[in-house]
């Protein structure tokens, strides 16, 4: 059977009633991620002005130990649960053992990090939270808690319930604002009030999850499993995961983790080395440091909605064998990139430091030509991530491994073994570098998977 004759005959399934909500439920979901982007920005400025420097350094380091936590150890399970259930969806398989092993590894890693944190509480406790019990026991509770939001993340994205994902996101980062409104206002006071809401924010965010399961997750008419088989047999690879093993999910999960990891590395790492090297001016200087990156960060909150709901598409794409439209979403996609990064690069160069200033207040310069490096390494860092999900969608997600942790060694090293006088610029130069390299290494390999 000739390709075209095959696209033809997979048509109708991919033109199903879910496909054509595809862009009313990324729009959604996009207003949702949008808002709390938003209200992310306001939860930091909030804590910002009601805090110490010192305080609020420690409230970042906080945020920036949980997130680098559960991206590593619970996006791999989320990315893993959104892929493989688009891609049965898509083929018409039955059963419920890929939730089963998603389960089982999300569980594992659970586990896992409760036995590590134990082991090394002091450590945690002492040097990365100044030796406050009460953040500690906020990150136990805050990373154990987004265990099971990562997996009901993956399980409404696969089934494309954006407007589910969207309203738990938004409950999870308005909770969160909430607290460090209450400081704000007078009615709490005091750091551990504020480092509270990173830890109620997904326990909150979990109730809907019972509203979004007692609806009907799926309205779909049957699959043209004839045509699907005859796909399956000019064209082996397009068996897909019917097959669904623990060592089929752990592969994968390990290759995500391992991206993961590299990217809590590209935003993260920043302020953690500023913190371990500069001594009693750490704490500060790092709160800084995660400002300028707040650049960075929040936009990646926004595309949070872009991203989650362009990887089941692209696996819908691929299963039924629409290689156009793979091509024509990736491209469009990143279009839309340059020109967002364009304009926050401008706006910076215009109005940056005064808009830092406002938001943030305190006694730092923000340097406009580095506001400046951070929005466009931006852009290049958010067209990566889009690389990425189109080649984890073609199943290459050791190939992108590779190239994620390779570019966030370098930028790792980078920041230990070269010294600026001003580390923050250096942090700036050193995210823009290697933002360029992991989109040029992704571009080359999501290439190479269109041409195989």
């Amino acid at each position: 059977m000739s390709a075209s004759s095959r696209n033809r005959r997979l048509a109708p399934a991919a033109r199903s009633p879910s496909e054509r909500s595809y862009g009313r439920g990324a729009a959604i979901l996009s207003v949702g991620i949008g808002v709390t982007g938003v209200v992310t920005f306001g939860y930091f400025a909030l804590a910002s002005h009601s805090l110490s420097e010192s305080q609020y350094g420690h409230i970042t380091l906080l945020w920036s130990a949980v997130f680098i936590t559960v991206s590593v150890l619970y996006r791999p399970v989320e990315q893993l649960l959104s892929r493989t259930i688009a891609d049965r969806d898509a083929r018409g398989i039955a059963g419920h053992e890929h939730l089963r092993v998603a389960a089982t590894i999300q569980l594992a890693l659970g586990v896992l990090f409760a036995a590590v944190a134990l082991a090394l509480r002091g450590p945690i406790e002492d040097d990365l939270l100044g030796g406050s019990s009460a953040l500690y026991t906020i990150l136990m509770v805050a990373v154990l808690a987004y265990a099971a939001s990562y997996f009901a993340r993956g399980f409404l994205a696969g089934h494309h319930r954006f407007g589910f994902y969207g309203g738990l996101v938004l409950l999870e980062a308005s909770s969160r604002f909430m607290f460090a409104l209450a400081v704000a206002v007078g009615i709490a006071e005091g750091q551990t009030a504020v480092a509270c809401g990173i830890a109620a924010a997904p326990i909150v965010s979990l109730t809907i999850v019972p509203w979004a399961l007692g609806r009907r997750l799926r309205a779909e008419p049957a699959v043209d499993t004839d045509a699907l088989d005859a796909a399956a047999r000019d064209e082996p690879s397009a068996q897909g995961d019917a097959q669904f093993t623990l060592a089929h999910g752990s592969g994968f999960a390990i290759a995500v983790l391992l991206i993961m990891l590299s990217e809590q590395t590209f935003l993260n790492a920043g302020p953690l080395l500023v913190q371990a090297t500069e001594g009693s001016q750490g704490a500060a200087l790092a709160g800084f440091t995660f400002n300028v990156l707040l650049i960075a960060r929040a936009p990646l909150q926004l595309f949070q909605a872009v991203q989650t709901s362009i990887l089941p598409h692209l696996t819908r794409l691929r299963a039924a064998g629409e290689t156009d439209p793979f091509r024509r979403s990736v491209k469009l996609t990143l279009i839309a990139i340059a020109g967002f990064a364009a304009c926050v690069s401008l706006v910076m160069l215009a109005i940056g430091p005064w808009v830092m200033d406002l938001l943030f207040g305190g006694n730092f310069d923000y340097g406009r030509g580095g506001l400046v490096l951070v929005s466009i390494g931006m852009g290049l860092y958010l067209s990566a991530a889009t690389l990425n999900q189109a080649l984890l969608a073609h199943g290459r997600a050791p190939q992108a491994a590779i190239a994620w942790a390779g570019c966030a060694v370098t930028f790792a090293l980078f920041l230990l073994l070269v010294e600026f006088d001003d580390r923050v610029l250096q942090v700036e130069i050193a995210f823009l570098g290697a933002a360029a390299a992991l989109c040029a290494l992704l571009h080359i390999l999501l290439r190479r998977a269109w041409n195989a």
